[in-house]
């Protein structure tokens, strides 16, 4: 990969990673682990992407805790090195994951406080049911592989693509 695709990649990381919650360094960080070759150190990553040695050590504390890098041992030495999965599947499955834990779950234990609160409510529980539904829904997704993610995704995407035939009327 060329350096000019590298530092595009890391870039295009840094900007996808605020979405899934993860600071701009985790990103950076991840995209770095995600193309090497060979498991790099935090020291790797520190004079690879110019970061400061405390971003890089709480961006893989991020990536950690989120499950998207692990740490591996070389033996005989005493550095930390960190690997990523390498399917882009694996990746999303793992960002889904900690969306859901840090945002969705919270948030469907606020509505169904709310219902609780207010049980009369129709639109409350409805809300509440549906909250429910769709955290079940995430949640479900990032218990699959990789794999059946990927299936039940282009499954759904070919789904909301597909166009209804129009019925050929004879004409006389």
């Amino acid at each position: 990969m060329s350096s000019d695709t590298q530092a595009e990649l890391a870039r295009l990381f840094a900007e996808i990673a605020p979405r899934f919650g993860l600071s701009r360094a985790a990103g950076h960080c991840l995209a770095a682990i995600w193309r090497a070759a060979q498991a790099p150190s935090a020291d790797d990553l520190v004079a690879g992407l110019g970061l400061s040695r405390s971003n890089v050590s709480v961006a893989l504390k991020e990536l950690r805790l989120a499950g998207l890098v692990q740490v591996a041992r070389s033996p005989g030495s005493r550095r930390d090195f960190f690997t990523a999965e390498a399917s882009p599947w694996a990746l999303l499955r793992a960002l889904v994951a900690e969306r859901h834990r840090r945002e969705i779950a919270p948030l469907i234990d606020r509505i169904a406080a709310l219902e609780a609160a207010a049980p009369e409510e129709p639109r409350l529980a409805a809300l509440a049911e549906m909250a429910e539904t769709a955290g079940d829904w995430m949640a479900r997704l990032t218990r699959s592989d990789a794999e059946t993610l990927a299936e039940v995704m282009a499954a759904d995407a070919d789904r909301g693509t597909k166009k209804k035939k129009k019925k050929k009327t004879e004409r006389p």
